[in-house]
């Protein structure tokens, strides 16, 4: 991340931000049994049987160290942050944001993993309002999804699909009035000409990933970007690339774009760590240019390098 920088970079110049997504980073054996007394003993038991191998601190340090010469001026995170959403994890992701980069820097939604239970906000995720608020926010309650943090050209639209399921369901949902705040806010930014990135943790696809952990509401998604257009859609949650599109209003194609998990362990080309820079470029006839470039983990080197064979944007 750049150091060097405001947010307040001129809405002509380029912007250069990276996503990653799912970095799972806490450790949560240090649960007590009471707080293990709901849905979490299911995630817990998963971890302890699976999950703990599948994510590598050391991993995910390894792209922290990349990330610092990858000279960006703004971060995109998609949720799950934590194992288990528990309290202790909320504070020591905290403490991994704080030293990650300045709030400002960064655009944070939460993920279904730190909102398995109906929790206290103030002692959950609500610890992380200030890398998800809107810039005009101002108060210190819950943060009013979507959000909206502009920078440069660029408008970082968060969407929150983050909410409690029943035991074995890991779905997502935005709910009505969300969606109604994501209409108003997706018209007021392309009135205003700038790049709308949609950060969401469940992959806004109707269809396009399991029934149990599906958005509930994607088929309204793709109506509202059918009607009112947006640039990018980046996502998490399924723990591999992937690459669609939604159609825009003019027939365009909008890319949506999910990633590995930042943390991943897996050597499979699709599951294997990485995270995305983008870099957004205003042009003369009112167009943006946009450029992709993947950082993938290399277990050889213990580092990441830049991977030159996958690239999700159209035409490319």
């Amino acid at each position: 991340m750049r150091n060097d920088r405001t947010s307040a970079i001129e809405i002509g110049e380029p912007l250069r931000f990276a996503h990653l997504t799912d970095a799972h980073l806490t450790d949560p054996r240090v649960a007590a049994v009471s707080e293990l007394c709901n849905k979490r003993i299911l995630s817990y038991v998963s971890w302890r049987r699976r999950r703990r191998f599948l994510h590598d601190p050391v991993v995910l340090a390894a792209l922290v160290e990349d990330l610092k010469t990858a000279d960006a001026d703004h971060l995109a995170i998609s949720g799950d942050l934590t194992n288990l959403g528990l309290p202790r994890e909320c504070r020591d992701a905290l403490d991994w944001l704080l030293n990650l980069a300045p709030a400002e820097r960064v655009s944070l939604v939460p993920g279904n993993h730190d909102r398995l239970v109906a929790a206290p906000w103030e002692d959950t995720v609500g610890l992380w309002a200030r890398f998800m608020a809107s810039d005009a926010d101002t108060n210190d309650g819950p943060v009013c999804f979507p959000s909206l943090r502009v920078r440069g050209p660029v408008a970082f639209i968060g969407l929150s699909s983050a909410v409690p399921t029943p035991p074995l369901l890991a779905t997502g949902r935005l709910g009505d009035d969300q969606l109604a705040r994501l209409a108003d806010l997706l018209e007021s930014t392309r009135r205003r000409g700038l790049f709308r990135v949609m950060i969401i943790h469940h992959p806004p696809i109707p269809g396009a990933y399991k029934w149990r952990k599906r958005l509930l509401d994607a088929d309204a998604v793709q109506t509202l970007i059918r009607r009112h257009g947006a640039e990018l859609v980046l996502h998490g949650h399924t723990h591999r690339i992937t690459s669609h599109r939604l159609q825009g209003p003019d027939g365009e194609a909008v890319p949506v774009v999910g990633l590995a998990s930042a943390s991943s362990t897996e050597e499979a080309a699709a599951q294997v760590s990485r995270y995305s820079l983008w870099t957004v470029t205003p042009r003369p006839d009112g167009y943006f240019g946009l450029v992709h470039e993947s950082r993938r983990y290399d277990p050889e080197v213990g580092g990441f390098r830049r991977d030159p064979d996958w690239n999700p944007l159209p035409g490319d």
